[in-house]
């Protein structure tokens, strides 16, 4: 009898020993798959987001010159002047018609002080020197939506126009992005003219320049600037961008 009970509780002892160990195992397991999902998702969302919704004004320089070379040693070798004036070195693109007819941007800390660089005779002379050829275009825009991602194309479109209203052509313009997506487009920067919020710059990527091109010739883009309240001729402006500071 005493045989009997002692093999009864050694039979029991490993049978709770056994329940016991494979409930601990599936405890820890469910603890480190919880674990690993929380820390994906925190993962994602710590993620930085590459969207700049902060209004930055800028001053954009259209222009030819007769030598790129030759005028970008000369803007890089005046880059004090501009720091001087509170303009910051930002992008610079060149033609894709023309590669002598340039874009560039520069960051603007403070609008009357760029204003009044832009009129400044040092400024023109240092244009001279760098061989520009004509006169310059200047405006002074106010970015209100910028996508910093890196991406890999470098061929870019700034397109401009006025529009009746800017809030109703921005709500029109952002739910339209999906749009411009499927059609070889992407949204890099967008914004009004410093002193009229009716002048509208907008600055896309192109990733399928096939798709690009029919879709700016489309109705479909058409009947979407009329409904937005677009009220000019877009003048659209194709470029490589060569350099980012």
């Amino acid at each position: 009898m005493k045989s009997l009970t002692l093999s009864s509780r050694f039979s029991l002892a490993v049978a709770l020993f056994c329940i016991a160990s494979c409930g601990g195992k599936k405890g820890t397991d469910t603890t480190a798959n919880d674990s690993t999902a929380k820390n994906a998702t925190a993962a994602a969302n710590s993620k930085p987001s590459t969207i700049i919704n902060t209004p930055q004004n800028m001053m954009i320089v259209t222009h030819k010159v007769a030598n790129f070379n030759k005028w970008q040693a000369s803007y890089d070798a005046h880059d004090s002047m501009r720091v001087a004036s509170g303009t910051h070195n930002y992008v610079i693109g060149r033609g894709l018609k023309d590669s002598n007819t340039l874009l560039v941007a520069v960051k603007v800390d403070d609008l009357n002080k760029a204003k009044a660089f832009a009129k400044d005779p040092g400024l023109k002379q240092a244009m001279q020197k760098g061989g520009v050829v004509g006169k310059p275009l200047i405006d002074f825009t106010t970015m209100t939506f910028q996508d910093t991602a890196t991406i890999s194309s470098d061929l870019r479109s700034r397109t401009t126009f006025t529009v009746k209203d800017w809030d109703k052509w921005q709500r029109s313009f952002d739910s339209s992005r999906q749009m411009r997506a499927d059609n070889g487009l992407m949204d890099r920067a967008y914004g009004h003219n410093a002193d009229d919020n009716h002048k509208v710059t907008v600055v896309v990527a192109l990733l399928d320049t096939a798709k690009a091109y029919a879709f700016w010739k489309s109705d479909q883009l058409k009947k979407l600037q009329q409904a937005s309240g677009v009220t000019s001729k877009p003048e659209r402006f194709i470029y490589r961008v060569v350099k980012r500071y």
